[in-house]
């Protein structure tokens, strides 16, 4: 496949754009998208290489989300990177997109909540309050099972998880990735401790909005001495509703969020703004223009951008970055597409999030000019 073509003039989405300091040459992200082929032992492999290396083409790829722990896990055959092996299997995944040179950022996770006991032989999942998921199901280890109500974390033991997120950045950095994406969304466990809906502590990490930020400040604040605050992104989902999320004083909270952020000088702010991923009807959706009113920093947009809003979004400043998800599933070469105005293909199923193989996942065509 060549090197997508150079950007039309009138395209601010194909632009090239200097991420303070780190050189792309569209504005065009690869969303991080769970896949599910790393194996039992989390081990990033061949498969995930190829599948990445196919998507190259973007301004910036953002690895899949990736346990940062034993303890953050809870999604079937999903990436670590806890272990020297995990390291590793990244490792050549990231030299192979520096050889087309493409950036990539790692999305370190930790479920919380949004996982389950047979996942931590038998030990229940944690989170910031004893609030159950009210959702079907969650696929196990075991096979489909309903979800539990989590264990609080204790107070001392927030620390000993701030702890996890900074060692993870670490083996990011010896990895080679360029940058580190704090999952603060989508109702992990991050998310759990920033929402009043999941985070009804009485301690000095809930109550306050002041409070419940602190998990996050702390977790920033640790990568930070491993990595230049440039090179740290944070992702928010304040519209979303996805794994039972969304709370009444949603605004307020995303907005201090925001806020608070701000002065780290961040590479960048991930917004989960769209619509197309569910809405909590806590009240209006949020929209960029909110977070650019409180963050300075470079804003990427995403969920349910179609090329044609993307463009809009960047041309009246309300981000710098667009990501990506669905539309990379089915369409390895996106950007030329985009470059050239040519069809995408249809989306992908549903069923090939998880499959245990290469079907819908890297047998995805090309178009035939690329």
């Amino acid at each position: 496949m060549n090197p997508a073509p150079p950007a039309p003039v009138s395209s601010p989405l194909l632009s090239s754009f200097d991420l303070r300091g780190l050189g792309l040459r569209n504005r065009v992200v690869m969303a991080p998208l769970t896949r599910a082929r790393a194996g039992s032992e989390r081990v990033p492999n061949e498969l995930m290489e190829e599948y990445y290396t196919q998507r190259a083409s973007a301004g910036l790829i953002i690895a899949e989300a990736t346990t940062i722990s034993e303890q953050a896990n809870g999604w079937v055959d999903s990436p670590g990177i806890y272990t020297d092996a995990q390291s590793i299997g990244w490792q050549k995944i990231v030299s192979a997109l520096h050889a087309r040179g493409t950036p990539i950022f790692i999305q370190l996770w930790h479920l919380g909540r949004a996982s389950h006991s047979s996942f931590h032989q038998g030990q229940s999942a944690v989170s910031a309050s004893a609030v159950k998921l009210n959702g079907d199901s969650i696929h196990t280890p075991q096979g489909k099972l309903p979800y539990e109500t989590p264990r609080a974390l204790a107070t001392a033991e927030v620390t000993a998880v701030v702890e996890d997120y900074r060692r993870a950045a670490e083996r990011a950095k010896a990895a080679g990735f360029d940058g580190v994406e704090i999952h603060a969304a989508n109702g992990y466990l991050i998310d759990q401790f920033l929402q009043s809906k999941t985070n009804q502590r009485t301690d000095c990490y809930g109550g306050s909005v002041e409070n419940r930020f602190r998990f996050l400040r702390e977790i920033v604040e640790a990568i930070r001495t491993v990595w230049p605050a440039e090179r740290i992104g944070v992702r928010l989902s304040p519209n979303g509703n996805f794994n039972d999320m969304g709370s009444p004083d949603f605004r307020e909270t995303f907005t201090y969020v925001a806020e608070q952020l701000n002065p780290f000088g961040l590479a960048y702010l991930h917004v989960v703004d769209g619509l197309a991923f569910g809405f909590h009807e806590q009240g209006v959706p949020m929209t960029l223009p909110e977070f650019r009113a409180v963050f300075d920093g470079p804003l990427m947009g995403n969920c349910g951008y179609t090329q044609q809003t993307a463009e809009a979004a960047i041309a009246a400043g309300h981000a710098e970055l667009i990501a990506f998800g669905r539309p990379f599933l089915s369409n390895p070469d996106l950007v030329e597409r985009f470059a050239n105005g040519w069809p995408l293909n249809p989306p992908a199923e549903m069923k090939v999030w998880s499959a245990p193989d290469s079907r819908g996942y890297t047998d995805f065509p090309f178009h035939p000019r690329s």
